[in-house]
């Protein structure tokens, strides 16, 4: 690795004092870029706009699961591996500590490490017949209320209606996102390497709620009710995408692109969930 972005979360790490160790940590044996935002921080980095992504061999985000989230896409996109070192509480995909931060860099610029790759969905937003929002996310999409009124909502698996719910909203999620929003629905948790999708009811005011698991290589629609409210939101990723109404839908598939993490220890992924939610 000689080209490498670092990508703090100034938010969990104040005064960047963790971020300023790592690029001093790197800044001798590669070329570390950041965001043109931390220009004035005397950080010994390269400063860049839009380009960052394109100029560099791995991405390091300081922060937690959220923050990996916030880099997802344009990593996705041009098969970046990423390592994420954890500021945070939980940290599934942020497997490196602070205190551990030094040997993972080392084994980093020697190419000791594994790369894990994670699922991606592609997510069209369609309305009056046109696709107004395409995105990719790596961990879920929330169809949700805006009001006090529960949605009505269908659920579409290649092209098959497989369950309507009527919630206060419904999560899709990859198996990356089944530890986040989706567990704490009551869905499922999947090993993080499998392709399906998860959808969970939020609140679901129905006796017989259930989560469903579909097959990542089948399309998934869905389409708001009449018996519900009007309107809803869609997020994807923690990021509002935009507010559909009765006759638009939202179309849900396995993305070409997937996110490649950076994996250094042996511990599983089942491991980490029992260290970490127990």
């Amino acid at each position: 690795m000689e080209k490498i972005a670092v990508i703090p979360n100034s938010t969990k790490d104040i005064g960047l004092s963790v971020t300023r160790r790592l690029v001093e940590y790197l800044s001798p044996r590669a070329q570390v870029h950041m965001e043109k935002q931390y220009e004035g921080t005397g950080l010994p980095a390269r400063f860049c706009g839009p380009e960052l992504f394109d100029l560099v061999d791995c991405v390091i985000v300081l922060g937690g699961d959220g923050t990996i989230l916030k880099v997802a896409e344009p990593c996705g996109r041009r098969a970046i591996p990423v390592m994420g070192v954890n500021l945070g509480k939980v940290g599934f995909m942020a497997e490196i500590e602070t205190a551990d931060m030094e040997a993972a860099c080392d084994r980093l610029l020697a190419g000791d490490y594994a790369v894990e790759k994670r699922m991606m969905m592609r997510v069209v937003i369609r309305k009056d017949g046109r696709d107004a929002v395409v995105c990719h996310a790596l961990n879920d999409v929330v169809v949700a209320k805006m009001e006090a009124q529960l949605i009505a909502l269908s659920i579409f698996s290649d092209g098959v209606r497989i369950n309507a719910y009527t919630a206060d909203g419904v999560i899709i999620a990859t198996p990356t996102g089944s530890t986040g929003y989706s567990l704490s629905a009551g869905g499922p948790v999947a090993d993080p390497t499998m392709e399906l999708f998860i959808a969970s009811p939020i609140c679901a005011h129905m006796l017989n709620a259930r989560p469903a698991l579909m097959h990542a290589e089948h399309p998934v629609t869905l389409r708001l009710s009449e018996t519900g409210a009007e309107s809803a939101s869609v997020t994807v990723d923690g990021e509002i995408q935009a507010r559909i109404g009765l006759e638009d839908e939202v179309l849900i598939s396995k993305s070409g692109y997937t996110v490649p993490l950076v994996k250094l220890g042996t511990q599983s992924f089942y491991d980490t969930l029992i260290q970490k939610l127990t």
